[in-house]
């Protein structure tokens, strides 16, 4: 930069008494107007000036210092945005940044005057329990209180008087279990009320943190950063099995399970000491990332994708910090690097993404009764085989049989893929596969053995393989599934050609035709290579097969046999049996399968096998081996194609790293994350989140922004005290939810004075208490109960709740949306099946997630198309229907007053004043009317008008502002 003058221009300014802070006054406008240009990013900082840190901002600039200490007049920094020339001021007009007012030029002259002083960043920095204010005395219930009641008092506010029992009941429901009260629930309250409040009150968190709905609520919660769904996203967007990850959540939930343990175990439970099924289970966390299949991809790209969302997730979750930003490039605002982002992602790049198999009772009972019908099936069939029919079948498959010895492979590679050497001849592959691989396998021959006339190459089935295999491929619908496109071979360097093979694509010199199981998967197939010429068994053969196609499709484990016979060979039958050796009982249920006689006579067989229960699986993280480690390459521009040099794994350079000698991979990591002493983001971050779910913001409004671009916190004490709190008391997630419930703070009435509404509209300074729209998950859940219509069975499968066809017609294929019947029908909307492309629309449409990013904190609208799908959706008018019935059944002779009064209770909890029920009854006898005049039919109602007009009440009540807002 080349300084042209050095002239300061006086304006006139507020004069300040107070001590500048930097944290408060200074940052936040230099992190605003000047760290775009002047940050932490080297590579693009104008001038080579840096005004992020007090060493590069006082540094000697050629005889001028941007920043003077002690001496503002000699300070380049307040000649730039005092001045009036477009060509020196600052900001520069280009940046489209206002210049800074008379108010903060005033505030940097004196923070310069008095030396300034740079402090590190407030959530930086570890927290330490506050001391507890004065304030709130007589009033504080517990330590929250204290802090809350000073920040009233500073803003002249009173707090809101404590909110009668109803609503404080309906509340705390909604916020521990995300479900209304009962009517039963709420008089046993209401009578314990009278008798005890806080005994009643006590004894109403204990039921409620205790309740199997506690962890289905904040579950909820945990998946909408987890970018939770049950299919793989992008264009195809196929069906996936990750739900016993949910479950898992749920339980741990309930268990309350430390909070440190529950992120450790999601971020590498699969790497903990002697690992349990469970453990394993939850590493689903970073497999929600969603999963392209679509055709002519790269897979190592979209798996460089997937490992960008983790780094971004593992950012907001557990840092709070907008790490995707480095990315690209060294972060403009924060002290995050761009070596810093690969660090990370190094840490979490030496996995692979197995399908682990679950065991599921209920699947196995299935299985077990499928196996008994397949084996009468059998049993039947046999019966009817023609022994003659038989032998000829037999005979005719001997003849195409051989006696083979399996190779045993010397070497074998393949870029990017290692295969192991099992024995017997045997070799396992695993990891990276693209869409074209090629394996190249030696094989040293026997000296004075028979010469090989022809190869059988056996793809084989293995419970480590997506679907058991034989293939790699992990789509749904190919799951197991292999192309072989090429097969070719050398002895000793010198090309042998084959002059059959039992499909000849794979020697047909065309990559894109080849050998597949189709949907056979799950089983061993053959392949038979015949040379042209007998290879004498002296030296090494090698043979290349190539896999070629528009998805991942090699081979997961092979083995190669040879023999040295010179007849005609052929593929054994499916399921491979070999019939020189087998049992004649084995034979024939091998016959009736394949056997063009038994063709019609099987057919009920294959529908059986083909409805086979299908073995549970969930995505999991699998570690690989210490000698199979991945090289994390930084990318330049955060581009796919552009990886340069190799990072090591680490931890952010700007906080303390991992304890001295301890590895860095994943395991390790996850525990880093976890330790306030090395994060001191972690409890703060926590904390946070859980304050916003109670009262609609936290003291941090950006969640997932914890770093210099976000507002101070609005009780940076109270923040910090609640963060020291819920470490001491062991990461307990029940015993935070319970504390802030209890205070004084969260009992508040929510309603307020005009006055304090002007002076607080947002309630950031926490005068009243929580009122804001619901979850549209709580809102179809709270139908359901109020209408007895839910069912309160924890975990399992995804369901389809009703919804129009026409929501997934638009997707990829045109899926339809069969809705669940029975009980699954009216299961926790948690449980709905969540399809990437096409989100269940009622959610939607209450600002529901898609499941494509984590999301770390919901947007509220209101908009006319939410009060459209509570009058319409099939959901609703379901629960309506139910909630008037049932009601209409508990009334004995015509007691209209009872009823609506019933409906309206088992809706909003509390009784209709005198106005309310007077307005029910009218709207009641005037929908009444319409059913008698023929404008409304009656006939979904079995003709009966009157259960339809009270359904019409059911309706409109389940559809109030009160009955779709926590208050």
């Amino acid at each position: 930069m080349i300084r042209r003058y050095l002239i300061l221009v006086l304006v006139s300014s507020p004069v300040l008494s107070a001590e500048v802070s930097f944290s408060r006054d200074i940052r936040p406008i230099l992190s605003d107007r000047c760290f775009k240009c002047h940050g932490f990013d080297d590579q693009t900082r104008e001038a080579d000036l840096g005004l992020h840190t007090f060493a590069e901002a006082t540094r000697d600039m050629g005889g001028y210092q941007a920043i003077k200490p002690g001496h503002p007049e000699a300070s380049e920094l307040m000649a730039r945005i005092t001045s009036h020339d477009p060509d020196d001021v600052m900001p520069t007009p280009k940046a489209n940044k206002p210049r800074l007012t008379e108010e903060e030029v005033a505030l940097f002259r004196q923070w310069i005057s008095e030396g300034a002083t740079y402090e590190d960043h407030w959530s930086f920095t570890p927290p330490n329990r506050p001391t507890l204010p004065v304030a709130g005395k007589g009033r504080a219930r517990n330590g929250i209180d204290h802090f809350t009641a000073r920040r009233m008092a500073e803003q002249n506010l009173q707090p809101s008087p404590q909110a009668d029992p109803i609503t404080l009941l309906r509340r705390v429901s909604f916020d521990l279990t995300g479900l209304p009260p009962s009517l039963d629930e709420a008089d046993a309250f209401l009578t314990h009320w009278e008798d005890d409040p806080e005994a009643a009150w006590s004894e109403l968190l204990d039921r409620l943190l205790a309740s199997p709905a506690y962890g289905e609520r904040w579950a909820r919660q945990w998946m909408d950063l987890a970018r939770y769904a049950d299919t793989n996203g992008y264009e195809k967007d196929r069906e996936r099995s990750i739900w016993p990850w949910r479950d898992w959540v749920i339980e741990a939930l309930n268990g309350d399970m430390p909070f440190d343990q529950f992120s450790i175990e999601q971020l590498a439970g699969d790497m903990l000491p002697n690992a349990t099924l469970e453990q394993k289970i939850a590493t689903g966390f970073h497999r929600n990332t969603m999963l392209n299949e679509e055709g002519g991809i790269d897979p190592l790209e979209y798996r460089y994708h997937a490992l960008v969302d983790r780094v971004a997730t593992t950012g907001t979750v557990w840092l709070g910090l907008t790490t995707g930003c480095a990315q690209c490039h060294t972060h403009k605002f924060d002290p995050i690097l761009h070596t810093d982002y690969f660090g990370m992602m190094a840490m979490l790049n030496q996995c692979d993404e197995p399908a682990l198999v679950v065991p599921d009772e209920r699947v196995r009972e299935r299985q077990e009764q499928r196996d008994q019908q397949i084996a009468e099936e059998e049993n039947k069939l046999i019966q009817l085989i023609d022994q003659k029919d038989f032998s000829s079948w037999l005979q005719g498959e001997k003849s195409g049989m051989a006696e083979w010895s399996p190779l045993e492979p010397a070497d074998s590679t393949s870029e990017g893929i290692r295969l192991t050497h099992e024995g017997e001849g045997v070799i396992f592959a695993s990891g990276d596969f693209t869409k074209r691989d090629v394996y190249q396998v030696s094989y040293p021959l026997q000296p004075g053995a028979p010469s090989i006339t022809s190869l059988r190459l056996e793809a084989l089935p293995d419970e480590r393989l997506p679907g058991k295999g034989p293939g790699v491929t992990y789509y749904e619908g190919r799951r197991g599934n292999f192309h072989l496109s090429e097969v070719t071979a050398t002895m000793d360097g010198q090309p042998v050609g084959f002059a059959s093979s039992s499909d000849k694509r794979v020697i047909d010199g065309n990559g894109s035709s080849g050998w597949s199981p189709g949907s056979k998967t799950g089983r061993a197939h053959d392949l038979i290579l015949t040379f042209t010429e007998p290879l004498p068994s002296k030296g090494t053969l090698k043979m290349e097969l190539l896999f070629e196609r528009h998805f991942a499709a090699a081979l997961g484990k092979f083995r190669v046999s040879a023999t040295s016979a010179t007849h005609a060979l052929k593929p054994r039958t499916q399921p491979p049996v070999d019939p020189l050796t087998a049992g004649e009982e084995v034979l024939k249920k091998v016959y009736l399968r394949n056997a063009g006689a038994m063709a019609e006579a099987r057919k009920n067989l294959e529908n059986l096998e083909n409805s086979y229960p299908q073995t549970t699986t969930t995505l999991v993280m699998q570690e690989r081996p210490a000698d199979h480690q991945r090289t994390t390459h930084l990318h330049h521009r955060g581009e796919y194609l552009q990886a340069k040099e190799p990072v090591a794994p680490n931890t952010p350079s700007f906080l303390p790293g991992l304890p001295e000698g301890q590895e860095a991979n994943r395991l390790n990591f996850a525990r880093w994350l976890v330790d306030p002493k090395r994060n001191p983001l972690i409890g703060r971050v926590t904390v946070n989140r859980a304050w916003q779910s109670f009262f609609g913001k936290g003291f941090i409004t950006s969640p997932a922004d914890f770093g210099y671009q976000s507002d101070l916190p609005s009780h940076p004490e109270l923040l910090d005290w609640l963060a020291v709190e819920f470490v001491e008391q062991g990461w307990s997630m029940k015993k935070l939810h319970r504390l802030i419930v209890n205070s004084a703070t969260y009992r508040q009435a929510s309603s307020a004075d005009a006055d304090s509404w002007a002076v607080d509209p947002g309630n950031r300074w926490l005068s009243r208490g929580p009122r804001f729209r619901l979850e549209g998950e709580m809102i179809r859940d709270a139908s359901l109960k109020s209408a007895g219509l839910l069912t309160e069975q924890v975990g399992g499968p995804s369901v389809r709740p009703p919804q129009p066809q026409t929501v997934t017609a638009a997707a990829y294929g045109s899926p339809k949306w069969n809705p669940s019947n029975g009980p699954d029908r009216y299961r926790r909307s948690l449980y709905t099946f969540a399809k990437r492309t096409t989100p269940f629309a009622a959610y939607l449409t209450f600002d529901g997630p898609t499941g494509e990013v984590c999301l770390a904190n919901r947007e509220r609208s209101n908009s006319p198309l939410q009060a459209l799908t509570l009058l319409n959706d099939d959901m609703f008018t379901e629960a309506a229907i139910a909630l008037a019935q049932s009601s209409h059944e508990q009334v004995v002779g015509d007691d209209s007053p009872y009823l609506a009064s019933l409906i309206f209770q088992r809706v909003l909890t509390r009784e209709p004043t005198t106005e309310e029920l007077t307005a029910l009854l009218a709207f009641h006898q005037k929908q009444q009317g319409r059913f008698d005049t023929g404008e409304l039919d009656a006939r979904p109602f079995g003709g009966d008008k009157d259960l339809g007009a009270w359904v019409l009440v059911a309706r409109a009540i389940l559809n109030l502002d009160e009955a779709i807002t926590k208050n």
